[in-house]
C-alpha cells in the first residue's frame, strides 16, 4: 500500500486544494479522501516518491491547526529527487515560495527549501558529490560555518 513505518500527517487550511498542489508541484498521486459532513476533509492520503502522506483540513474546534495558525512551522519534510532544479521550478510554478534557493551544499547535495501555499516547508535535494568521510564532512561543515561569520 505504500505505507511506511512513519508517515507525515499534514493539517492544511484547504486540504482538497493541498492535494491538487502536491499533484502539480511534486507529482503526488491521490490515494483516497474522506470528506466530512461539512465538506472539510476528515482524512486523505497521497503517495509521493513511493511514501504515503496523510492530510486533513484544519479542525480548530478539535485542536487541529495548520502551520498558518501558528505563524509558521518547525517541521521540514525532506524530499530526495533526481533533478532538484526541475522540481523547484515546477513547485514554484504551482505556487510554492522559495525559502532557501537551490544550491550545492557542503554535505554533498544540491539542496533548497520551499514553502507550500499551506505553510508546510519542504527541503528538496539531489545528491551531487560522492559521499564524504566523517573527517571530510566535519572539515566542510567547519568551513561553511566559518564562512557565515
Amino acid at each position: 500500500m505504500g505505507i511506511g513505518l512513519i508517515s507525515p500527517h499534514l493539517v492544511c487550511e484547504g486540504a482538497s486544494e493541498a492535494i491538487e498542489f502536491y499533484k502539480a508541484a511534486f507529482g503526488a498521486e491521490e490515494m483516497m479522501r474522506l470528506p466530512g459532513p461539512d465538506g472539510r476533509l476528515l482524512h486523505a492520503a497521497i503517495r509521493l516518491n513511493g511514501a504515503m502522506i496523510m492530510l486533513n483540513d484544519a479542525y480548530p474546534e478539535m485542536g487541529g491547526h495548520s502551520p498558518k495558525h501558528y505563524g509558521g512551522t518547525a517541521v521540514i519534510i525532506h524530499l530526495m529527487v533526481d533533478d532538484v532544479d526541475a522540481l523547484a521550478a515546477r513547485a514554484v510554478k504551482a505556487g510554492a515560495k522559495i525559502v532557501m534557493p537551490v544550491e550545492d551544499q557542503f554535505w554533498g547535495d544540491r539542496y533548497g527549501v520551499l514553502e507550500d501555499p499551506f505553510g508546510h516547508h519542504w527541503s528538496i535535494a539531489t545528491p551531487v558529490w560522492p559521499p564524504k568521510s566523517p573527517e571530510e564532512m566535519q572539515a566542510a561543515a567547519k568551513a561553511a560555518m566559518d564562512g557565515m561569520q
